[in-house]
């Protein structure tokens, strides 16, 4: 079985330097647990996840799991320097839905109107929603919330980034023991 992947939603555009360090806590967690990183490879939260999982991986001796951009634009340049995989989809905002469908799970960092069409393309296609509350943005207005009743159960609240990584896993752990 492969190592599950995360997905990393957040703003794009610069973000507040506590929201940033919590990114990078996220990406570094992502990698010490030995899943890939999947993001929209871009600016701000999903700049500071991807730093922070190479971080993580350099501390680890260069172990650690893959981190997967897929940008909006249809050029691979235009990724944050910390992807190892850019997948340019020349989408737009469209590729949001491309983002989630390549993680197992999803983490809500901070964000605005793009990580809302995130966590309702991801509402919508089933993958778990872990929301990490102190960030703020829709992360913290959607935690412990339904978005409508396709669904049982309700984007999970996380305190810290280690909390949001070890949650999601056990989501995607679980929903692997149902199939």
């Amino acid at each position: 079985m492969t190592a599950p992947a995360i997905t990393v939603c957040g703003a794009g555009r610069v973000v507040d330097p506590a929201v940033a360090a919590l990114a990078r806590e996220v990406g570094a967690a992502i990698v010490r647990s030995g899943c890939t990183l999947v993001c929209g490879g871009m600016d701000g939260v999903m700049h500071a996840a991807c730093m922070g999982a190479v971080e993580a991986r350099t501390l680890a001796g260069g172990h650690g799991g893959l981190i997967v951009g897929i940008t909006p634009t249809a050029c691979k340049a235009d990724a944050n320097p910390y992807c190892d995989v850019v997948i340019p989809t020349g989408l737009g905002v469209a590729r949001n839905s491309l983002v989630v469908l390549a993680g197992d799970a999803v983490i809500l960092v901070g964000g605005g109107a793009g990580t809302l069409s995130e966590a309702a393309f991801a509402w919508q296609l089933g993958r778990p929603i872990v929301a990490l509350v102190p960030s703020g943005g829709w992360a913290a207005s959607l935690a412990g919330q339904s978005i409508d009743d396709r669904r049982a159960d309700w984007i999970v609240a996380a305190q810290s980034p280690a909390e949001a990584v070890a949650r999601a896993l056990e989501l995607v752990h679980a929903a692997a023991a149902h199939l």
